[in-house]
């Protein structure tokens, strides 16, 4: 039976838990860690950044546009929105909530294909992975969603 899958995430970690009323009790489903988000950023390369010149031959390091650390935030929100796009397609999730720490919620946000995307009833900008299930309830909307479809 499809139900509400409230995804709770930072760059990190996430945690999955379903609900199948919109007042009611999260349960944990899933739970991911992405231990490359926890590396020193020193940690996810592999060698000194390149050197360039500018105009005038003074020498310094090149800046690419992403750091490595973002490369694997990216990566692990792509992965949260790959588990969505397959649990919808699949036909066991009917919405979605999403809460993550603010920059993640963006790239969360960004990496969802459009027909999940039209699931995600509610974005919440807020760090509460590390808390407990009670906890996080505590902290959400006592109503996750209209128990009108709007699908």
């Amino acid at each position: 039976m499809p139900s509400t899958w409230v995804v709770v995430a930072d760059s990190g970690s996430a945690r999955i838990f379903t609900t199948t009323s919109p007042t009611g009790k999260l349960l944990e489903r899933e739970d991911y860690a992405h231990s490359a988000a926890r590396v020193a950023e020193h940690g996810l390369v592999s060698d000194r950044q390149g050197r360039t010149s500018d105009s005038s031959g003074r020498r310094h390091a090149y800046s690419g546009e992403e750091s490595p650390r973002e490369t694997e935030s990216r990566a692990f929100a792509k992965l949260l929105a790959d588990r969505l796009h397959n649990a919808r397609a699949g036909g066991d999730l009917e919405r979605i909530v999403l809460v993550a720490a603010p920059a993640f919620l963006g790239l969360l946000r960004a990496a969802l294909d459009t027909e999940t995307r039209k699931r995600v009833e509610v974005e919440l900008p807020l760090d509460l992975v590390g808390l407990s299930t009670q906890e996080i309830r505590g902290r959400l909307p006592e109503r996750l969603y209209s128990s009108v479809a709007k699908h």
